[in-house]
């Protein structure tokens, strides 16, 4: 099979967008007939703990649902760190929700569990609706041929910088892998206490965008058997050019081997980098926490080794409707007056992420915002996934990219043997 899972997600939109930015119906996506609600309720868990305060949305959701169908809807708020162990549990234990978010790289894992509810024929009775699903969303949703995830919102990383050392220093976005090592070189010459472009150790996605820009891949199906690329002539070179930004070129630090996107995040806010991978939702968060940063960013596409754009894990969100819903039809109506229309809109101004149907994307896609439209071109014109199986949640809980990672950066390991084993490692994971 055809290495990354996931194709580059292709809305059909026209070129000139390369210049711009995780079961009923609602009237704006507008099927027929909805289910009756009088006297009942859904329960429904949506993730909390890297999206913004969802309060106010998610009450005005809910009085717009019930107004529309009579029913009653219970949101509760599940931190993302404990939200596995929590759905773990209630499969085992049959209290799963009637809805909940789930990650892109959980959705298959639960239906594989059996815990889902396919949602297939609830899409196509939607005029247009199939048609309408960003690609990349559908794909991670997608599990043995059966959508058992709708869509809700995606974002994915790029490379945001501060533009006014690259103006100060006579330097433009890079463009190519040359480009960042010089523009690394000038920074770290010109502010010797600014990381250029520090390489977290402990950030899986981060990793995934140099493989696939070098040609490599993560993992590949070939019938019901996964074998690991990590160790690939092409993965070891992108994997060499990024860890060489902290080991050969000193653009990072020692304690930075260590580190979580978040801690990334921070020491960007406090001045202390010049350029990152980080994700479309994190701009707004940035200039919140450090409002001297306003007008002082930029943002650009990852580029590949050979200067087209290096694919980025489209990460993000999907409504799901578990099987032990007495209500499939009226969840269906919710997750439908979530995920399309007004609310999909107004989700994704609130949060910075993008919606999972197309319609709702033609403002972010049209921008010109220095800050939004490069998020849009990396999206259109680079969104991938990590291997879409069960058992991708093994190789995350064991850390095997992070671990490889580590070890080279800590000097344990060069990149010709890390990348052996954790290709050895993932391999085992990922067929068990």
């Amino acid at each position: 099979m055809k290495k990354r899972i996931l194709p580059l997600v292709a809305l059909g939109v026209t070129a000139t967008l390369g210049l711009a930015a995780c079961a009923g119906d609602s009237g704006d996506s507008g099927s027929g007939d909805g289910a009756d609600g009088e006297g009942k309720t859904l329960n429904v868990w949506i993730m909390q703990g890297t999206n913004p305060d969802s309060t106010a949305f998610l009450d005005e959701v809910a009085a717009a649902f019930e107004e529309e169908t009579g029913a009653k809807v219970e949101f509760e708020e599940v931190q993302w760190a404990d939200a596995h162990d929590r759905f773990v549990t209630s499969i085992a234990g049959g209290t799963t929700p009637d809805i909940a978010e789930t990650g892109t790289t959980w959705t298959a894992e639960f239906a594989d569990a059996g815990a889902l509810l396919p949602i297939d024929e609830y899409v196509d009775a939607e005029d247009g609706l199939r048609d309408d699903l960003v690609e990349g969303l559908e794909v991670a949703g997608t599990y043995d041929e059966e959508l058992y995830g709708m869509p809700w919102y995606a974002g994915v990383r790029s490379i945001i910088y501060r533009a006014d050392i690259f103006e100060e220093l006579g330097l433009e976005a890079p463009k190519t892998w040359d480009d960042i090592v010089t523009a690394g070189e000038a920074i770290k010459a010109a502010h010797p206490e600014i990381m250029p472009f520090p390489v977290p150790g402990d950030a899986e996605f981060q990793v995934y965008p140099w493989v696939w820009g070098a040609g490599g891949e993560i993992a590949t199906l070939d019938g019901d058997t996964w074998t690991s690329e990590l160790d690939s002539a092409e993965s070891q070179e992108g994997i060499q050019f990024y860890t060489d930004l902290a080991t050969k070129h000193g653009f990072s630090s020692a304690g930075a081997t260590t580190w979580k996107e978040t801690d990334l995040r921070d020491a960007f806010v406090a001045g202390n980098v010049a350029m990152m991978l980080s994700g479309s939702w994190t701009p707004n968060a940035i200039l919140e926490a450090n409002p001297d940063l306003e007008g002082k960013l930029g943002a650009a596409v990852i580029p590949g080794k050979d200067g087209d754009i290096a694919p980025s894990v489209l990460g993000g969100s999907h409504l799901s409707i578990f099987n032990t819903t007495e209500n499939a039809d009226l969840a269906w109506q919710l997750v439908d007056l979530m995920t399309t229309g007004e609310f999909a809109e107004k989700w994704a101004d609130e949060t910075g992420y993008f919606p999972g149907v197309q319609s709702a994307m033609e403002e972010a896609l049209a921008s010109t915002d220095p800050l939004v439209a490069p998020f849009a071109q990396q999206m259109v014109e680079g969104g991938a996934s990590v291997p879409v199986t069960p058992n991708f949640g093994a190789v995350q809980a064991k850390k095997t990219t992070n671990a490889m990672m580590q070890s080279i950066l800590s000097g344990q390991k060069d990149v010709e043997t890390a990348t052996k084993d954790a290709a050895t490692e993932m391999t085992e994971l990922l067929n068990q």
